[in-house]
């Protein structure tokens, strides 16, 4: 078991959650104990690369090709996903915010593709006598591979650890909440500032972009829903005018419909049209700068916009923004307070804490291919 899956913070006050005050929360069916972070996962080496997209991609139908190609984009870096270092310093800041603001609680880290992965988690957990616990996903957005699939990975981590396994309820997504909306509207007048002054005085082209996802799967899911509101929500406090969303790193066989349109060819489409003289793009379908950000963004998309000759700046993610971190915070003591307010900007409210048994369900007859 990797010491990296669990933050202690002050004190070993992981046996009761307390408010400011030192009171006890109230509590249907007992006491929250301790956070777990569930995430994706990544390589963090040359020689983690291939285990990893083996791991990622056992039971689905991709060609071995087309692993490799997607190896290359992890080798680009050296080997080593940014995600994992990510989401060490979400934990870092997240701990310090619980030790300083309440509940203190524990936090544990567990990962879908790799290490530390959730039944070690989970068995860590057990170990130390959590039986409850509170899981926050990095993911903001509800679809399949976004929320359903993690609460199949903790189940399964479950029943591999067996009776003592904690009982992990989810955090409701955070798409709409203030603590997400406002930290991303910064971001985007940050980067619209920085390009008026490289570029000079002129409106920017905002392109959101997100994750794509089979049609198949989106058709079950609020996913592109909460994702125009989202943007609508940030371009509004930014001051944005002219946005679309878009979407990137699609990895399915070329049969498979995915959302469209992809990035680069939106922004190649664009520019032919004549109406792309400079750009903002906002990857707000990540909650930090991981693969998909730095390749598909950074990477090919600086490459394209750089021969188009179209100043662009690339919009930073939320990753350990106080006011998200915060946000994480509100959330678990949204959680652990009956009758508690749920801050909800726009018109779709606040997600709900328990999902529905039906909810994003996906029996694709190809599953979705390894991610970019």
């Amino acid at each position: 078991m990797e010491s990296t899956t669990r933050s202690d913070g002050d004190a070993a006050a992981s046996s009761a959650a307390v408010d400011l005050e030192g009171r006890p929360y109230q509590l249907e069916g007992g006491p929250y104990q301790a956070v777990l972070l569930v995430s994706f996962g990544g390589p963090e080496g040359h020689d983690d690369v291939l285990p990893f997209l083996e791991n990622v991609l056992r039971g689905k139908p991709v060609p071995r090709e087309r692993m490799l190609e997607v190896a290359e984009h992890y080798h680009h870096f050296g080997g080593v996903s940014p995600i994992n270092a990510q989401n060490r310093a979400l934990i870092a800041a997240l701990q310090a915010e619980l030790d300083r603001h309440g509940p203190r609680l524990p936090i544990y880290w567990g990962n879908r593709n790799w290490r530390p992965l959730l039944p070690d988690a989970l068995r860590q957990m057990a170990d130390d006598g959590i039986e409850r616990a509170l899981a926050l996903f990095t993911s903001a957005f509800s679809c399949y591979s976004g929320c359903r699939q993690y609460r199949e990975n903790i189940e399964a981590a479950r029943q591999e650890v067996g009776p003592q396994a904690p009982r992990i309820d989810k955090l409701r997504m955070f798409f709409n909440h203030p603590g997400f909306v406002e930290p991303m509207a910064e971001s985007l007048r940050d980067a619209a500032a920085a390009l008026e002054h490289e570029a000079g005085p002129g409106a920017p082209t905002v392109l959101f972009t997100a994750h794509s996802i089979p049609l198949s799967m989106a058709e079950n899911c609020r996913y592109e829903r909460q994702l125009q509101e989202s943007c609508r929500l940030v371009a509004e406090a930014a001051g944005a005018s002219t946005w679309e969303l878009v979407y990137q790193s699609r990895s399915g066989p070329p049969q498979q419909p995915w959302l469209e349109p992809d990035v680069c060819a939106r922004i190649a489409e664009l520019h032919g049209a004549q109406q792309l003289r400079r750009l903002l793009i906002v990857p707000i379908g990540f909650v930090s700068d991981h693969m998909e950000v730095m390749y598909d963004l950074d990477t090919e998309a600086a490459d394209l916009c750089r021969q188009l000759e179209i100043p662009m700046k690339r919009v930073a993610t939320v990753g350990t923004h106080p006011r998200f971190v915060q946000m994480v915070r509100e959330l678990i003591v949204e959680r652990m307070t009956p009758g508690a307010t749920r801050p909800a900007l726009g018109g779709l409210g606040p997600s709900h804490d328990v999902c529905p048994v039906d909810c994003c369900l996906y029996a694709p007859s190809r599953p979705p291919g390894p991610p970019r």
